[in-house]
């Protein structure tokens, strides 16, 4: 085991000092592989998996370096670039390199589009040292003439294999070309492949090459998992995962999926915040913000999550649709087990699914345990342990998934007095008969009389009002007496949306 610290590696001591208050005093093993060489100004090639450490392996020695050759803030000429993919991951880069940045007496600016360019173009006139941007919003504003990368002293790309799988490359390559030849050059990423070469090729010179592992070595704290599971019990057995305590993120293949599903499980008082390509910039931010904070703990999101997060302390990643092909069951499960923490990677499959999850795990050198269940497995409570709970979604929550209406502030879905107003979905029958689907009373949901959607005693009790008239409440034991029984009824046929 390396005994490297942060100050051996050569790491300015108030950096240093800022990492240990944070509680990161061990270097990860990308991190002592690569400080080092980018310490010196060397152009590194880097790969490490997901969760490996490579945000602080570039930031560090990016920060170093500059404040080691002060120079004065010029209006639009940054000396540092990063590139990555997805806003998520400008916004996550960006965070993690402000305190450094301060530290440092740096300044820095996001640049990424999907949000008006003023406040970027403002703060880029009056100079900043640091630029964490995606590739097409910089061009915009390089071809505005409100930037120019001739004073670019470093430049770093992250998730450079992911930038190429998104056509990203062509962008990336005019944006290098833009830069000082002879300044440092940084590619990190979790793979080298897609066309990486060819990058590595044009604009590293001489760059030394560190890989902390193998593109499939197992992840020694990570368990994977299979459920194999009928089309009836698929989504209470969701439902029930979801319901337990801690941090989970659930994955879907489409957004259209992302959005239906976090509005079945917060329907069925399991709160869930939706991320997909479709939010608008505000609604993503309010998403990752209620999910950092722990306001909601469970994450419905399509592949842009996979690269694009990065939240402590998720101990479950759920596979809702398996993804197509194997970089992206990495990618995802990646989002959980991160610097040496534990967690549970599971793979939801269908009896049509079973060869292209078999082939799936193969190509990702993953062996993982398959077990047949329903929602009544004791599996389930060894996989995400605690007592379920199902609660009411916080009113942020609510106008994250809604876009502020307040999906549900007291009064159902629309504000009124059930989803379409009235007596329920659709003004009083209700989807299935009985009362309406929040059983003719004062709207909500789950509220009612004879609210579920298949009648009976309501999706989670026989009290009136909206979906968020109770503030907690817990269930021991099965927990499907109200919640899971009705969410189950009438959505089986809904799993593939």
């Amino acid at each position: 085991m390396s005994t490297d610290t942060f100050g051996t590696l050569g790491v300015p001591a108030n950096l240093v000092n800022l990492l240990a208050a944070q509680g990161i005093t061990t270097p990860t093993p990308i991190q002592a592989a690569t400080l080092p060489d980018s310490l010196a100004g060397r152009d590194v090639l880097g790969r490490g998996r997901t969760g490996s450490g490579k945000t602080y392996a570039f930031l560090l020695p990016m920060v170093a370096r500059l404040a080691q050759r002060k120079a004065p803030r010029r209006a639009g000429h940054p000396r540092a670039l990063i590139l990555a993919p997805t806003r998520e991951l400008v916004t996550q880069i960006d965070t993690a390199l402000a305190p450094l940045a301060q530290a440092a007496g740096l300044t820095s600016r996001t640049v990424f589009g999907g949000v008006g360019q003023g406040p970027q173009v403002t703060a880029l006139r009056h100079g900043v040292d640091i630029v964490v941007a995606c590739p097409g919003r910089l061009e915009d504003l390089i071809g505005q003439g409100h930037v120019s990368l001739a004073d670019i002293e470093i430049t770093i790309l992250d998730e450079a294999d992911h930038m190429a799988d998104l056509g990203f490359l062509p962008g990336v390559k005019r944006l290098l070309d833009k830069t000082p030849r002879g300044g440092q050059r940084m590619l990190f990423s979790a793979t080298l492949d897609s066309g990486i070469d060819q990058l590595v090729r044009r604009y590293l010179v001489k760059p030394v090459k560190h890989e902390a592992d193998s593109p499939q070595s197992p992840v020694a704290t990570m368990s994977h998992h299979v459920l194999h599971v009928t089309d009836d019990a698929y989504l209470p057995v969701l439902l029930d995962l979801a319901a337990a305590p801690g941090r989970t993120v659930i994955f879907t293949r489409t957004k259209h999926r992302a959005k239906k599903l976090a509005r079945q499980l917060t329907a069925s008082h399991v709160p869930a915040v939706e991320l997909h390509g479709n939010l608008s910039q505000s609604a993503r931010t309010r998403t990752m913000e209620a999910f950092h904070s722990g306001e909601v703990e469970t994450l419905v999101a399509t592949d842009i999550a996979a690269r694009g997060i990065h939240v402590d302390d998720v101990g479950l990643v759920i596979h809702a649709d398996p993804p197509v092909e194997h970089k992206a069951y990495l990618h995802r499960s990646g989002r959980t087990a991160r610097a040496g923490a534990s967690g549970t990677v599971v793979t939801m499959m269908t009896d049509d699914q079973v060869r292209d999850v078999r082939d799936l795990t193969r190509k990702a050198g993953i062996r993982p345990t398959t077990t047949r269940v329903t929602a009544e497995h004791p599996l389930l409570r060894e996989l995400a342990p605690g007592e379920r709970e199902f609660r009411a979604p916080a009113p942020v929550s609510a106008q994250v998934a809604s876009g502020g209406n307040g999906r549900s502030g007291g009064q159902g879905r629309s504000g009124g007095s059930g989803r379409s107003g009235g007596q329920g979905r659709s003004g009083g029958q209700g989807r299935s008969g009985g009362n309406g689907r929040s059983g003719g009373q004062a709207g909500g949901r789950s509220g009612g009389q004879a609210g579920a959607r298949s009648g009976g005693s309501g999706r989670s009790g026989g009290q009136p009002g909206g979906r968020s008239r109770s503030p907690r409440r817990t269930e021991g034991g099965r927990p499907r007496s109200g919640g899971a029984a009705a969410f189950s009824a009438g959505t089986r046929a809904g799993r593939r949306g």
